[in-house]
């Protein structure tokens, strides 16, 4: 089974139609399976004073201007459904309020996805499940007991998930990863598990990810790592995604069953090699 590439554009498109076309492009080229953005309500999610403090920006000099300058709307989304279904490409959000949830729900998406933050919000999180879509639940920053909470809400409505093993800082240190718990998670929830990375060691972690039985990966990506943005520094520019994504397909090849046997390309070597059993 091919693992499920996830390219998260999130706000990386800093509120510019062109940027997010150029970075589905980039995802649609490169193989991948879906791209991904993020919906925010800024009234729901942040507080009126945090709103109005000051924050530089390249949209004005508060936090609300910043906030709102990163958000689409409907026109923009309408583009986007459109241009991914053009390309070929599935895309989907991580929403981050009910009111941006059942924004999404106009849309004939496949997917749905609740971001680390969200998952202990259960409101959101009963939301989502109540759609019944495939869920990808990213679980940064939880512990097993929040992680049970969230799966329970999943099964009871009788919603299909994946887990996702992911460490929520912005980048992520290596030694914090601890690519192991994919395994754990697996064997704790019976379900299949994938990777969100937000690492700057992309392509290694991928990978091990990956070999260790990840049945998805999400990766940030970017049209420039300088650009402004939280998330840019730890992206993936167009030739890392490309090379990725066939690093990913080569390896899947490479994994096999893990059934020890003699191919039939060995015996050949065999029969010249093995002098003595002639």
């Amino acid at each position: 089974m091919e693992t499920f590439i996830i390219a998260e554009i999130g706000i990386n498109h800093n509120g510019d139609l062109e940027v997010a076309r150029k970075l589905i492009d980039m995802a649609a080229v490169s193989g991948c399976s879906a791209v991904k953005f993020q919906k925010r309500t800024i009234d729901n999610v942040y507080t009126k004073e945090m709103l109005e403090s000051h924050r530089e920006s390249p949209w004005g000099d508060t936090q609300r201007k910043q906030k709102a300058g990163l958000e689409f709307g409907e026109k923009e989304y309408d583009f986007i459904d459109d241009y991914c279904s053009e390309r070929g490409i599935e895309w989907f959000a991580s929403a981050w309020d009910v009111d941006s949830q059942r924004f999404l729900q106009r849309y004939n998406l496949k997917y749905n996805k609740i971001a680390s933050a969200m998952l202990t919000y259960e409101p959101l999180v009963l939301e989502i499940a109540r759609e019944r879509k495939k869920t990808f639940i990213s679980t940064g920053m939880s512990n097993l007991d929040e992680i049970d909470r969230a799966v329970s809400i999943f099964r009871d409505e009788n919603c299909p998930f994946e887990l996702m093993h992911s460490v929520s800082t912005y980048p992520a240190s290596t030694n914090d990863i601890d690519l192991n718990c994919i395994p754990m998670l697996r064997e704790r929830y019976s379900c299949d598990v994938g990777y969100s990375g937000h690492e700057t060691a992309a392509f290694a972690i991928s990978l091990g990810a990956v070999a260790l039985g990840a049945t998805s990966l999400e990766r940030h990506i970017t049209l420039d790592r300088s650009m402004y943005g939280s998330d840019q520094s730890a992206s993936v520019e167009a030739m890392g995604l490309m090379t990725l994504v066939r690093s990913v397909r080569t390896l899947e090849q490479s994994l096999g069953g893990g059934e020890k046997r003699i191919t039939e390309d060995e015996k050949v070597v065999r029969g010249k090699l093995r002098w003595f059993e002639n």
